[in-house]
């Protein structure tokens, strides 16, 4: 099978090698100093006039990662780790930033923050995105809570949605089919017109016969299949409706089924979920000569239900003393509204002020029974009339450029919450550019509200304080005409860190401030073009960290707890143009190994692994790409969670069409 798979590569290789060469590959796009972004300080500036830590992934770059999802491809940025990328479709995907806990990286669409509020910790699933709806993706780390608010702990990845390229009307149409009987298109519709007009409508689907989510130990339990089905809408139109004032409306609605397991090592024939997403909401910008005032107003809803329906109990039916669920049926809900109004002024020649304030209201409703061989058992229902919090932050953040080189950002926020009270952040962002060279040092701080389960479930506590934060983080970035890099190292403190407490004595549980928690690591990448035809790009990342906790006896202690975020990940791309019709790229992904936590016991080592993927996209014409993905071409067993599988060997290839 091995030779089948390196031999079918290498024919696609040397087919296409044997064309002449024409176009020269771009450099990363990521790493150009000139690259003018938005997400680090909420204003079109050069990357080289910000201190901050920004990657790029560009449209050209999501166009060469066709058949993919959006997990999978952040999944190979510097510094982040995904949970579930390869698992079978519809697996959560958890998001580790520099090492960092799930829901501590905040998820923006077109810089508006987004988050489930019925979730156990408000975390957003990237399963809500398809990549075909993306223009590009800005990924800024660090702490950011002084100007996107909660949860920005240890970074923002903002999804910036498609827009129009010129005054035509463009039909774009992806259709894809491969491995597990998986099934992909999409269809996008944008153009643009008279008085600024700009409008987009997309829909995508996915349709997967999948594998099992759960991993048969045995090989001889004839674990079933787990399907996925995706259905993804998303419209935007804007306008201007007066000479100074631009308009923007926009929508977007997703439904997921899945079929999904009991857990690790246990299958289930009949458990499955649904989960639907819709967002909506408008922005205003009006353009003065030297200011610019924004408002924005989105709304947010999720909603998530499973059932089991007790035909079939996992793998715990053998035993006649183990607690085990034979019937579950839960229904979460979670509403947000997110208001913001921000102006940026150019104060004087080489200062500017980012300023503003927000409003943030989530509210959560939420209904569970589980009838286990002890009988049924139903929690108390939560209400969105009082499962609900508010909040309101004001802002502001002074950029200085001497236009000289120099350049440094200094703000701050105060944020009233409507349960725990105040709480503020700061940041101090200096960076100094000596020909191509950026040196780079911020501090900063940042905080988590507790979510509305940690403060109204049946373990809830009204008591909890805000998760905060201080990150440090220095280095240097650096370009060349065929050469570019960037060197970074973090620390990060978090202070007052929720955990799940049970009393040892009554075996009470609640949510409680008690534990800190301490990361550090470097990150390392770059680029380089070796001729017009080949362009090599590499990052590593390394993280460790370690938790302060006491005791069952209230003693301190500290051990190391970044369960499923490998120490060492490495990440090597090969890009080759033969011909200006032409494109070739392969991966290398390397991942030290990772520690799984065990209930009531010592945790367990699961082992390293490296995979090796082959993409290739050939124009066929004007108007038609046609494309192929190999993934995990070695075949290789691995795990990024003991019990459940991810992809052996797989493929999907299709066309993209451009009328």
């Amino acid at each position: 099978m091995k030779k089948k798979i390196f031999i079918a590569a290498a024919i696609i290789i040397s087919s296409t090698v044997q064309a002449q060469n024409q176009n020269a590959i771009t450099q990363d796009s990521s790493k150009d100093l000139q690259t003018v972004i938005v997400t680090a300080n909420k204003i079109e500036q050069k990357q080289n006039e910000t201190g901050k830590v920004l990657s790029i992934i560009s449209q050209e770059e999501l166009q060469r990662s066709y058949g993919k999802s959006l997990g999978e491809i952040i999944n190979q940025q510097v510094g982040i780790s995904i949970g579930g990328a390869n698992n079978t479709y519809g697996t959560v995907q958890t998001i580790f930033t520099r090492g960092s806990a799930a829901a501590y990286t905040l998820i923006l669409l077109d810089g508006i923050p987004l988050h489930d509020a019925s979730g156990i910790s408000s975390e957003f699933d990237l399963n809500s995105f398809t990549p075909e709806q993306a223009e590009r993706i800005e990924i800024l780390k660090g702490a950011q809570s002084t100007l996107y608010g909660s949860d920005a702990v240890a970074g923002v990845i903002n999804i910036i949605t498609k827009k129009p390229s010129d005054k035509r009307a463009h039909v774009h149409v992806n259709l894809s089919g491969g491995s597990y009987n998986t099934y992909k298109g999409s269809i996008n519709v944008s153009g643009s017109g008279k008085k600024g007009l700009q409008y987009f409508i997309g829909y995508s689907k996915i349709y997967s016969d999948g594998f099992s989510t759960a991993h048969d130990s045995t090989g001889k339990n004839n674990f079933d299949d787990d399907s996925y089905r995706q259905d993804a809408v998303l419209a935007s139109i804007g306008f201007n409706a007066l000479e100074k004032l631009s308009v923007k409306f926009y929508g977007k609605y997703n439904i997921n089924k899945a079929q999904i397991d009991a857990g690790s090592f246990t299958d289930d024939n009949d458990y499955h979920y649904k989960t639907m997403h819709s967002t909506f909401g408008t922005s205003f910008k009006y353009q003065l000569k030297k200011a610019a005032l924004h408002f924005s107003y989105n709304f947010n809803r999720f909603e998530r239900r499973y059932n089991d329906d007790s035909s079939d109990i996992g793998g715990f039916s053998s035993d006649p003393f183990a607690f085990y669920s034979i019937y579950i049926k839960e229904r979460y809900k979670g509403k947000s509204h997110f208001a913001e109004l921000y102006c940026n002024i150019d104060l004087f020649k080489n200062l500017n002020l980012v300023g503003g304030i927000d409003y943030r209201s989530n509210a959560t409703s939420q209904e569970n029974l589980y009838i286990s061989n002890y009988g049924p058992f139903e929690p108390a229902p939560l209400g969105e009339d009082t499962a609900g919090t508010d909040q309101v932050s004001a802002y502001a953040s002074f950029l200085f450029n001497d236009q000289h080189g120099f350049t440094a950002g200094i703000g701050g926020r105060y944020n009233d919450h409507s349960v725990y009270g105040s709480n503020g952040t700061f940041s101090i962002n200096p960076a100094y550019l000596i020909r191509n060279v950026k040196i780079f040092a911020n501090v900063s701080s940042s905080y988590r509200v507790p979510s509305l389960y940690q403060i109204y479930s049946e373990y809830g506590n009204k008591a909890l304080k805000p998760e905060q934060s201080i990150s440090y983080e220095a280095g240097f970035q650096f370009t060349h005409k065929n050469f570019s890099g960037r060197v970074v190292g973090f620390k990060r403190d978090i202070k007052d860190v929720f955990i799940f407490y049970t009393d040892p004595v009554t075996y009470s549980s609640m949510y409680k401030n008690e534990d800190r928690q301490k990361d550090h690591g470097v990150e390392l990448e770059t680029a380089v073009t070796l001729s017009k035809k080949i362009l090599l790009s590499a990052n590593y990342t390394y993280v460790d960290g370690e938790i302060d906790t006491k005791t069952i006896a209230g003693k301190d202690t500290a051990f190391n707890n970044l369960y499923r975020r490998p120490k060492n990940i490495f990440n090597f791309t090969i890009s080759y143009r033969p011909h200006t019709k032409a494109y070739i790229s392969t991966c290398l992904r390397s991942v030290s190994s990772f520690y799984e936590p065990k209930f009531g016991a010592s945790s367990k080592k699961l082992s390293g692994y490296y995979t090796l993927d082959l993409y290739g996209d050939y124009q066929v014409t004007k108007s038609i790409k046609a494309f192929i993905g190999l993934k995990n071409l070695t075949d290789k067993k691995y795990f990024d969670q003991e019990g459940f599988n991810t992809r052996r060997f797989n493929l999907n290839g299709g066309i993209s069409l451009s009328l």
